[in-house]
């Protein structure tokens, strides 16, 4: 195979990933027909979104442990089909408990399938670059907003909730599974003289036991939670903190836009830097700036204010979260990196289900989201903290001599 195929699975990886969480995500824009249609709960049909998380967690574990054993093509076919098949039946649902279990775990499991197998098979994919592709696949992340959320948006008002859920699924599978075809592994290692594969240049030997039970994984899977625990109930609740702040509604949701745009840009200069300075240094600079940044938000006033923050913020938790994978990658090899980045993603997804109830809770007990905004920012200053604390990474030329 070319050496440019290499961008044809970046290209897949980002189709992925934006088609399967934006499917996902886009849950809140059917939040209110869903409601005034069949007379279902908020907080019911809510619920699924952190169903959603809790699946994806367990379900990046285990589709990163099946990716290590017999590629990535199967575990995205497994979770196309699965994507599309979910939203059908969720889109026919007569009560709640056949949404929530359709909508929020057989979609979270299907999305989970796409991208810790992805990014580790491009990560497979890439020895030079390897930060700004990893970086390019996870913008598939940041387009669904602005690509799969409109046009759920536009189908509803079109027709109804019930047919805009159909027709995305539908939609899910026209688009993922030619995409599956355009999947392969890289070429295998050559074989050694008794025919056995030769393990890779930088396989540091580890099973999977003692890779989870590393000084390296504890610190990257605790950096990983404190970031996602740090960021995720300000991204939540920015539009109610924002409006509680002074600013009108729709002006408070188009701060949301600012960072997903911002998000995109991040992502590639966060990953050119990595690639240029090194993975440590970038994340973590790109941690202390989350963390002084989900400060700065307890001064914000006005519009312009939030907009200015918005395009820091969303630039950094976006440019930040593809350079875990990179670090796996490089302190792993890719005999295991399914698993590991799998069992990382799992204390990640956790870390976001925690923001989004705290911030709940503190909102409820104080009619105010001061400390929210105090805990995040301590919580992101401590995770780079925490990421000073990753051991150095061997050398290529140790491994090869090892």
């Amino acid at each position: 195979m070319k050496l440019s195929y290499r961008w044809v699975i970046v290209a897949a990886g980002a189709l992925m990933t934006c088609a399967a969480l934006g499917a996902m995500f886009s849950l809140a824009i059917f939040l209110e027909p869903m409601s005034l249609d069949t007379g279902w709960s908020r907080a019911g049909i809510s619920s699924a979104m952190t169903l959603n998380f809790l699946v994806m967690g367990v379900g990046g574990f285990a589709w990163g442990a099946i990716y290590d054993r017999f590629g990535a093509r199967p575990v995205v076919l497994a979770g196309a089909v699965l994507l599309g098949l979910a939203l059908v039946v969720a889109s026919r649902a007569n009560s709640l408990l056949v949404f929530q279990l359709s909508y929020g775990v057989i979609v979270g499991l299907a999305a989970s399938a796409f991208f810790a197998p992805m990014i580790a098979l491009t990560t497979a994919w890439f020895d030079t670059n390897r930060s700004l592709a990893v970086s390019l696949v996870s913008a598939g992340m940041g387009v669904a907003p602005m690509t799969i959320s409109p046009f759920a948006r536009w189908l509803i008002s079109a027709y109804d909730w019930r047919t805009a859920m159909f027709d995305i699924g539908v939609m899910a599978w026209v688009l993922l599974l030619p995409a599956v075809l355009l999947v392969r592994q890289p070429s295998a290692a050559p074989a050694s003289a008794d025919g056995a594969p030769q393990p890779a240049a930088d396989d540091p030997g580890m099973s999977v036991g003692q890779a989870l039970r590393s000084p390296q994984f504890i610190v990257l899977a605790l950096t990983f939670f404190a970031c996602c625990a740090a960021h995720s109930g300000p991204i939540f609740h920015m539009v109610s903190y924002a409006m509680a702040c002074g600013v009108a509604p729709m002006a408070a949701v188009s701060i949301y836009s600012v960072e997903g745009l911002a998000g995109l840009g991040g992502r590639v200069l966060y990953g050119v830097l990595a690639d240029r300075l090194g993975v440590k240094p970038v994340l973590i600079a790109g941690l202390a700036i989350q963390g002084m940044v989900i400060a700065a938000y307890l001064g914000a006033a006005r519009l312009e204010h939030f907009y200015v923050l918005a395009v820091i913020f969303g630039a950094t938790y976006g440019g930040v979260m593809p350079l875990y994978a990179v670090l796996a990658r490089e302190y792993f090899g890719g005999r295991i990196i399914g698993t590991v980045l799998g069992a990382a993603t799992m204390l990640s997804s956790l870390g976001m289900s925690f923001g989004p109830l705290a911030g709940g809770m503190i909102y409820d007990a104080y009619a105010s989201y001061s400390w929210l905004f105090i805990g995040s920012a301590l919580v992101g200053l401590g995770a780079a903290g925490i990421a000073i604390a990753f051991p150095p990474q061997p050398s290529r030329q140790r491994l090869q001599m090892a």
